[in-house]
This record gives C-alpha cells, sequence and structure tokens, in this order.
C-alpha cells in the first residue's frame, strides 16, 4: 500500500503544485511585461503635436526585441488602432518581410529518457484533463488587438492574463499590460510564453514521486520476502506438520519448534505441539482402556463358555445348579463391568462439555452422609463422621454429580476393607488455596508398592472373603480422572500408628478452593 499511497499523494500533490507553478509564471510575466512598457512609454514615444504622443514604431520594434530576448518569452505590441507594430519573434530592418525566428532545441541522439518523457506526455493527458477546458489558442496571419481578450482590455487600460492550449495541447500563458505616456494609453504590450518550464518541473518533481515510490515498491518486495521466510514458510511447515497428524501412520507425529520465536508463530507451534502431544496422550490411553477392556472382559466370558459347556453335559441337579450359579456371577459381572465401562468412557466428554460450577464440599459431604447413614451401615456396623476444620468456604470448581461420584467411590472403597465395627472419618479442611478431604477406614491398609497402582484401571486388590467380581476396578480411577479434569489431585497413603503399624487406607482429595 504504501507505493500506492505515495503515488496517490503525489498526483494530489503535483496538481497544486503545477496550479503554483502557473500562477508564479503568470505574475513573473506580469511584472517583466510592466517593466518592458515602462521602457517603451518613456524610450519609444515621440510627441507628434503638443498635446499628442505616439509610438516610434522602429525603434520600439528594436527595444522589443532587446529587452524580451534574453528572457526567451515573445513579445508583441499593439497600438491603440489595434494594429501589430512589433513581434519579438520577426527579424526587424526588413521592411514588409516577415519572417518569424524561434529558438530549435538542442540537437542530441534518442536516448531512453525520451521514452520516459513520451510515458510522462501520456501521463500528463490523463492526468491534467483541466487543460482540454482552455480556449484553443490561434493565430492569423495578420494579427490585430481583437485577436486577443486580454490586449482589448490592456487598450482599454487594465492589465489581464490569459491561458489557452495550442493544438499541441501546450499550455500558452499570456500577460497584456497598457503603455502608457503621461497616463495615456499609447498601446498594449503582451508577453507570452509556453509551459515548457512548467511541464519541465512537473516532470522533475513526478520523477522524484517515482523515485520515492519505486523505493518504498522495493521496501515492501524485500519485506513481502523476508515475511514470506519468516512467517509464511513456517506456516507452511506448521500446515504440513497438522497433515501429517491428521494422516498419521502410526508412528509419533513431529510439529517444529518454533517457541523460541516469542511471537504469534511462536505461540501457534506451542499450542500445536501442546495439542499434538495432548492427541497422542488420548490415542494411547484410549488404546490402552480398549486393550484392559478386552482383557477384563474376556476372563467372565471365558467363565461363562465353560460352565455353560459343561452345564450341557452335567445330569446332576446339584453340580448343574452349582454351574448355573457360576454363569449368574458371571453375567452380573459382566453387567457391572460394562456399565462401569461405559461411564468411564464417556466422563471425559462429559467433563469438557459441561461448564464449571462452584460446589460446597462441606453441603455435599453432609448429603453423601446423611446417604450412607441407612440401614446398609447398620447391618454392615460401620459407623461414618465428619470432622469439619476451621473455617470456610469450602467451595471448589466443578459439578455436583461427579465430585459426588469422587467421595461415593471413596467411601465405597473404604466400606468394603472397613472390619465390624469400624469407623470411616471423613476431614475436611482448607490450607490456603485448597481444599482438603479425606476419607480414612481402619482396614489393612494399601502395600506399601501399590500406593499409586490403585489407580490404574481394572486394578482390584480385594479384601479376603469378598466374593469374586463384586468391583470392577475402575472406581479410582474414575475418580483421579474426575479430579484431575478440575485442576485438583488425589493420593492414596496409609495411617500408622507411633510404631509404624499400618492402621487402615488413607485417601486425600485437594481441589482449588474459590
Amino acid at each position: 500500500m504504501l507505493p500506492l499511497a505515495l503515488l496517490a499523494g503525489g498526483v494530489i500533490f503535483l496538481g497544486q503544485y503545477e496550479d503554483e507553478l502557473i500562477e508564479g509564471e503568470l505574475t513573473a510575466l506580469r511584472v517583466q511585461a510592466e517593466m518592458v512598457a515602462a521602457g517603451l512609454g518613456e524610450g519609444a514615444t515621440r510627441g507628434v503635436s503638443a498635446n499628442e504622443e505616439r509610438i516610434d514604431t522602429e525603434l520600439a520594434r528594436q527595444m522589443v526585441v532587446r529587452l524580451v530576448q534574453p528572457t526567451g518569452v515573445r513579445a508583441r505590441l499593439f497600438v491603440t488602432t489595434g494594429e501589430l507594430i512589433a513581434d519579438s519573434l520577426t527579424l526587424p530592418g526588413l521592411g514588409a518581410q516577415r519572417i518569424e525566428v524561434s529558438e530549435l532545441p538542442p540537437a542530441r541522439e534518442p536516448s531512453w529518457t525520451d521514452k520516459i518523457d513520451e510515458f510522462q506526455e501520456w501521463v500528463d493527458q490523463l492526468l491534467e484533463y483541466r487543460r482540454r477546458t482552455y480556449t484553443i489558442y490561434s493565430e492569423s496571419a495578420v494579427q490585430v488587438a481583437r485577436d486577443y481578450q486580454e490586449v482589448t482590455l490592456a487598450l482599454r487600460g487594465n492589465t489581464t492574463s490569459a491561458i489557452r492550449t495550442d493544438r499541441g495541447d501546450r499550455r500558452i500563458m499570456s500577460v497584456a499590460v497598457p503603455v502608457q505616456r503621461y497616463k495615456e494609453v499609447l498601446g498594449a504590450l503582451m508577453l507570452s510564453h509556453d509551459d515548457r518550464k512548467v511541464g519541465a518541473s512537473l516532470r522533475q518533481v513526478r520523477l522524484d514521486i517515482l523515485k520515492v515510490a519505486g523505493i518504498s515498491l522495493l521496501a515492501t518486495i524485500l519485506l513481502s520476502l523476508y515475511l514470506a521466510g519468516t512467517i509464511t514458510q513456517p506456516v507452511r511447515r506448521l500446515a504440513a506438520a497438522a497433515a501429517r497428524v491428521r494422516s498419521n501412520d502410526g508412528t509419533k507425529p513431529s510439529i517444529p519448534d518454533l517457541t523460541e520465536r516469542r511471537d504469534e508463530i511462536g505461540d501457534l507451534s506451542s499450542a500445536l505441539r501442546e495439542m499434538t502431544e495432548a492427541l497422542w496422550k488420548r490415542m494411547n490411553a484410549i488404546e490402552r482402556f480398549a486393550a484392559d477392556v478386552a482383557h477384563e472382559l474376556k476372563n467372565p466370558l471365558t467363565s461363562l463358555r465353560s460352565a455353560v459347556e459343561t452345564a450341557a453335559r452335567v445330569e446332576n441337579p446339584e453340580q448343574r445348579n452349582k454351574l448355573m450359579s457360576i454363569v449368574l456371577d458371571d453375567v452380573n459381572r459382566l453387567n457391572r463391568l460394562i456399565s462401569d465401562i461405559s461411564d468411564a468412557s464417556r466422563l471425559d466428554a462429559e467433563l469438557m462439555r459441561a461448564d464449571l460450577q462452584p460446589v460446597d464440599i462441606n453441603r455435599l459431604l453432609n448429603e453423601m452422609i446423611d446417604i450412607y447413614r441407612s440401614a446398609q451401615l447398620q447391618k454392615l456396623d460401620v459407623a461414618i463422621e465428619l470432622v469439619v476444620q476451621g473455617k470456610g468456604p469450602f467451595r471448589a470448581q466443578g459439578h455436583d454429580g461427579r465430585l459426588g461420584q469422587v467421595f461415593r467411590n471413596l467411601i465405597d472403597n473404604a466400606l468394603s476393607f472397613s472390619p465390624p465395627g469400624g469407623v470411616i472419618s471423613l476431614t475436611l479442611s482448607r490450607d490456603g488455596g485448597s481444599v482438603i478431604a479425606m476419607i480414612e477406614d481402619q482396614g489393612p491398609g494399601i502395600p506399601d508398592n501399590k500406593l499409586e497402582a490403585v489407580f490404574s484401571r481394572f486394578y482390584s486388590e480385594r479384601p479376603q472373603g469378598e466374593q469374586f467380581g463384586k468391583h470392577s476396578g475402575l472406581g479410582l480411577s474414575i475418580a483421579r480422572q474426575i479430579v484431575e479434569t478440575y485442576r485438583g489431585t488425589i493420593i492414596a497413603a496409609n495411617r500408622r500408628d507411633d510404631r509404624g503399624n499400618v492402621q487402615g487406607a488413607r485417601f486425600t482429595v485437594m481441589l482449588p478452593a474459590i
């Protein structure tokens, strides 16, 4: 846009500059005409009578030529009768024979600048449309004052100017002033010349503008090449890398690392790298999840198939009933597995789509305890209590249902390990910018080498005597997935007495407080 703006501004500037040049030329012509007219009034007049003065024709011709020849303008002198008596383009002293003299341009060989001049003339014709509104200049064989309106006005004592165009589309500027002797108008002097000086000045200014525009265009081209190298090519590399991610053949895609640029391209590269890494982790997680699901479904299906095949060959009613009981357990186990797998598979999508809302953890835990304090807990002979330490508020960003699922899974896990007469303790506190909830039981605890493994999918370390297949092994994995989605953490540990003996398991959930 810069070269175009310079050219557009140059056109506007040239129009104003041209008007100023023309006005300056007319002013200079007027001053020169007044000086020459004053000289003619003093030196080229003679007295015809005591009350009458006339212009001496021969003397006036010589003075006109001598006075205007150095300036390069054309001078014509008209007397009051309208007759032309002197013309600086006519050789003096040759009687009635009229020979016009004009200066020829210097002889030179054609050059490339002529092409530029031709181009500029063509541009002039396009841009300088005002020239077409001027009166056409015509010159008769015998010139008289009435051929030129400014001369007619000058014979009446007025100084006037005019601009005309000739057949070659050149402007002819003229000024006519009265020639006076003692305030008596004896004639009119008209000075004129074409616009070659104005055109030369305009061409020089236009050439300067074109030079600046050319330099700006060159700078724009160089800048475009620079931008193409520093912006377009990196963006193309990133686009090609994104295309490789889309058509991935199983290998981990590589995104160009442009983070050192510290600009928008660097930010884009960083975002694409993080997005690709997250996508790759998600794909790997899906593959591992599918493999784990296939493995977990294979065991009850194998047991179910074996029991069905055996039942078809057994005739003993007692053994057949036992096999049918195994089939029913396997079916229930499959149903539980499929339900938990379905819940785990849509968990991510639900967490991402739902808007986060403030959740009062204290209220949530009290409502859950009211539910657990039921006939089921009395039947299991397990007590559950909540201890709130410090002052609230105990609010965190999340969803009631999913955070409730976290604490429900942890409490269910604690119930399955709590002995008869045991107590499950829930402790709620706040530490700086975190809400901390601890769930402790009085069970056998967790093996020290399994404190992290308990959060793995389908991991199940059940207490002795519990019916096989009652749990799918997805509860703690789902709890960690939910907590980490809300930018929190969940850790497992063992409760120990002063002697270091394990007194039970402890799960700590930390969520950002609001």
